[in-house]
């Protein structure tokens, strides 16, 4: 069954939610695992494949959008508007909605930070998971 595990971050950035995703990415690319990130739209698929270039000057994480021919053999995907298109072991999820393909992973990754509108996204999402009896742990960031 997926395990879903949520991140609380302090401070009100989108910008701090995405350097923390692009390190669980570099992470679990490192670990040898297959990583799709889900953003709310194609400006924060753009925002979040810019974070990956840059977030730190000495780390490469392959990556590209699911929108690009051949992107079967990247380990990191960027999509906003379909599922992956194969089978991922990580799910980094930058929406406000879980997307209706979560379970097909072995892990789904949830930030929520102290803005509002995402902590209360967040706790929509926690509820869903955790009312279908998902396994949900919570790390203080």
């Amino acid at each position: 069954m997926t395990r879903i595990s949520f991140y609380i971050l302090k401070g009100l950035e989108e910008h701090n939610r995405q350097v923390f995703a692009c390190r669980l990415a570099e992470k679990a690319f490192y670990q040898g695992k297959q990583v799709y990130i889900h953003t709310e739209s194609p400006e924060q698929a753009e925002q979040i494949n810019q974070a990956l270039w840059s977030f730190r000057a000495d780390s490469f994480v392959p990556h590209q959008s699911v929108n690009i021919p051949n992107h079967n053999d990247c380990p990191v995907l960027i999509g906003h508007d379909s599922s992956p298109p194969k089978l991922m072991d990580l799910l980094i999820n930058l929406s406000s909605d879980h997307p209706m393909f979560f379970s097909q992973f072995e892990r789904v990754a949830e930030f929520v930070n102290d803005d509002e509108n995402i902590k209360n996204a967040g706790r929509e999402r926690y509820r869903f998971y955790q009312h279908r009896g998902y396994e949900l742990d919570t790390y203080n960031v």
